[in-house]
Order: structure tokens, then C-alpha cells, then sequence
């Protein structure tokens, strides 16, 4: 068993594509009779020998990934030490969170797909207009807890959300590249900060997005 175990692993290492790429398939799978390949030589394996092969089940390991929640509103605003710092009318609020490994290939994903979603009403009243098309304003609020974990016990675990280090430069790109694909000044917060988010949900419309489940 430790001997297949060992066997599995090293034909996992075979099948990474690249550093980022960590989902695991074991697509190869495991010899029932031949010794002409065996743990020693399992590299020479060529991957359309199929014979005698008995199939495995997948194994994902995923990446962390850059989630949103965004808000069609009639209007939004975010108070910070009772001092509005930003306010919208028509468009969208969207909460932001970034974990360690996010980077731009999130943001650009992100910024691309949010500018381009059709969930504005048209002159029939079907969704079917984008907020370039719309003209509405965007205000973006950072938020570490979209990462929560509450998978044990009853406080909610953020370990996944990134540093600030790591995570304030990141968030100011994601705003920045969202304003440029809008093509004006976006609304912000303060990342860190207090702050207390006021709006209202238009419908309500309320879509939850994720650069690992580009679903």
C-alpha cells in the first residue's frame, strides 16, 4: 500500500503543467501486471499507454483565489470616522477580497468580466444591459471576511485572506485597472479602515464571483 501510495505521488509530480497550475489529475493510472515500467522508472511511462490500467479517482488541489460580491444599487456610500468618503448613485457596490496567491492575472479576469455584465435593465425591462452601456457609477469596499472559513467550531477563521502587505497594493491595481476598463473614477473606501457601507440593492441583484471558479 505505501509502495502504491509513493507510486501515485510521483505520477502526480509528472502531470503538473506549470507552477500555477495545481490541479492534479491522475489521468495515468496504475499497472495490475507488467514489470516493464515500475516505481523506478515511472517517467518513462508514455502517457497513451493504456493497457492494464485501472482508473483512479481526481484529485484537485486548488489555488486560493481573488472573490467579489457585487451589488446592482440605486445608490451606495461608505462613512468612514462619520466622514462620507464615497457615494454613487446608480451602479454597482462590489466587496473585493484577496488571499496570498491572488495577482494580476486575477484582476485582469475580474475588471474585464465586472465592466461587462449584463445586469442592467434595457428599455423593455430585461437585464440585459452592462454598466458601460448603463453609465453607472461603481464604489468599491475591501473585504477581508469574503474569505472566512467556518468549516470548525463557531468563530469564523480569516487565515486565507492575505496580508496587507501583500493585499493593499493588490487592491489599489484592482481599482485602478476597474476604472480605467470603466472609463472614469471609481468610488472607494479605506483599506483597513471602520467603515460603515450604506446602499440600495436594486431587485435585488446580488452576484458572487471567484477567479477559482470561473463559473
Amino acid at each position: 500500500m505505501i509502495r502504491l501510495f509513493s507510486l501515485l505521488i510521483r505520477v502526480a509530480k509528472f502531470q503538473i503543467k506549470s507552477p500555477l497550475s495545481l490541479k492534479l489529475s491522475f489521468k495515468f493510472i496504475l499497472f495490475k501486471s507488467s514489470n516493464k515500467y515500475n516505481e523506478n522508472n515511472i517517467s518513462s511511462i508514455p502517457s497513451f499507454y493504456l493497457p492494464n490500467f485501472v482508473n483512479l479517482p481526481s484529485v484537485n488541489i486548488t489555488k486560493e483565489s481573488m472573490r467579489v460580491v457585487i451589488q446592482r444599487v440605486s445608490h451606495a456610500s461608505v462613512t468612514i470616522d462619520k466622514h462620507c468618503k464615497s457615494s454613487i448613485g446608480k451602479g454597482m457596490l462590489i466587496l473585493v477580497g484577496i488571499e496570498e496567491t491572488d495577482g494580476k492575472e486575477d484582476i485582469d479576469w475580474l475588471c474585464k468580466k465586472i465592466v461587462n455584465l449584463r445586469i442592467f435593465d434595457d428599455e423593455n425591462g430585461v437585464m440585459n444591459k452592462s454598466i458601460l452601456e448603463d453609465g453607472g457609477d461603481i464604489l468599491v469596499i475591501s473585504q477581508f471576511t469574503l474569505h472566512a472559513s467556518t468549516k470548525k467550531g463557531n468563530r469564523p477563521s480569516y487565515i486565507k485572506a492575505a496580508k496587507p502587505e501583500i493585499s493593499i497594493p493588490l487592491y489599489e491595481q484592482f481599482c485602478e485597472d476597474l476604472s480605467s476598463a470603466l472609463g472614469k473614477e471609481i468610488g472607494t473606501g479605506t483599506f483597513g479602515a471602520d467603515m460603515k457601507v450604506e446602499l440600495l440593492n436594486d431587485g435585488p441583484v446580488t452576484i458572487c464571483m471567484d477567479t477559482k471558479n470561473k463559473e
